[in-house]
């Protein structure tokens, strides 16, 4: 049974933002998952419920809860099984793991259950980033009740040179028939990239300010910390994906931003996704990196605006 099980931890020392409470979640495999919520004294506009990307935890969004606070809105984020603080699944809790891409709608299906259960004010808007993205697709695709959708460089695709792409789908296929998905994918780097890789010419934002926010939190936090993904999740990661790309367009009313300089995920499988949705908008976010809701003041703020101006349009 999918339930909340107790007060977790909130890292409010390191926060853009304003303070969440956090409670536990159990889903219905029996995954620890952490739920973080900032209410609105009235709310009458509903609750937007954000699904982070990999390597994301509930504090990276309190600027972001701020914002949509301050519009009208109570807020919910996520910490995903295998991330954050939630539980993780392997021995090294370094790799970012995942048995089953759809593993991921337990999580989903646990957060809908505890919004019920605390009667959030509807409606309820969905704002994913990154790997959210493709979930929170799947869970458009599978019927959860959003009357409105918001997607920050979903991962609909991820960017690969043409020579690691064979490779990354030979050893993401054969290495876990061997015993051996639970070990780093080809290219990735044992720490976190906000740590090992120095702000310039990052691929997350082009504001320092930000950039060294990222790194403060996973610095003064380990524990939220992550680091590369397992052969097994990018082999899941990458089969999900090719599916929903077979999938139509749900008809919930949507908005995708995508900063002009997109460097993670694939802005080809964006761009094409966005054609065929309709009631759909592309909105182009320059300068913007793969974390445009994190970017300096001018292109941030054009993401914030489009976000709150497309989930006001209910």
């Amino acid at each position: 049974m999918t339930a909340a099980d107790a007060i977790a931890p909130y890292y409010a020392d390191v926060v853009r933002g304003p303070a969440a409470s956090a409670t536990w979640l159990r889903t219905s495999d029996g995954v620890r998952i952490r739920l973080g919520i900032w209410p609105h004294p009235d709310a009458a506009r509903g609750t937007v419920v954000i699904f982070p990307g990999r390597t994301e935890y509930i504090e990276k969004y309190a600027e972001v809860a701020g914002d949509l606070q301050a519009a009208g809105y109570s807020v919910a984020a996520i910490d995903w099984r295998g991330q954050g603080i939630a539980d993780r699944l392997l021995k090294d809790r370094q790799i970012g793991h995942v048995a089953q891409f759809t593993d991921y709608q337990h999580d989903v299906q646990a957060v809908m259950a505890a919004l019920r259960a605390r009667n959030m004010p509807k409606p309820w808007h969905l704002l994913a980033h990154s790997m959210g993205g493709a979930i929170g697709l799947r869970s458009l695709i599978d019927g959860q009740p959003f009357a409105r959708a918001v997607f920050s460089a979903p991962m609909w695709g991820i960017q690969m040179s043409d020579a690691l792409r064979p490779v990354a789908w030979a050893l993401s296929a054969v290495m876990p028939k061997v015993g051996l998905g639970n070990i780093f994918a080809p290219s990735t780097d044992k720490t976190p990239l906000v740590v090992s890789q120095p702000f310039a010419d990052n691929p997350l934002t082009t504001d320092a300010a930000q950039y060294a926010a990222m790194t403060h939190q996973v610095e003064t936090h380990p524990d939220l910390g992550l680091s590369g993904p397992s052969v097994q999740w990018l082999g899941t990661a990458l089969r999900e994906m090719k599916l929903l790309s077979t999938r139509p367009s749900p008809s919930v009313p949507c908005t995708t931003l995508l900063g002009t300089n997109e460097r993670i995920v694939d802005p080809e499988a964006i761009r094409t996704r966005m054609d065929r949705w309709r009631g759909g908008s592309l909105v182009m976010i320059e300068p913007g990196e793969h974390e445009v809701l994190m970017e300096a003041p001018t292109p941030r703020t054009a993401a914030i605006r489009a976000t709150i101006d497309h989930l006001a349009s209910v």
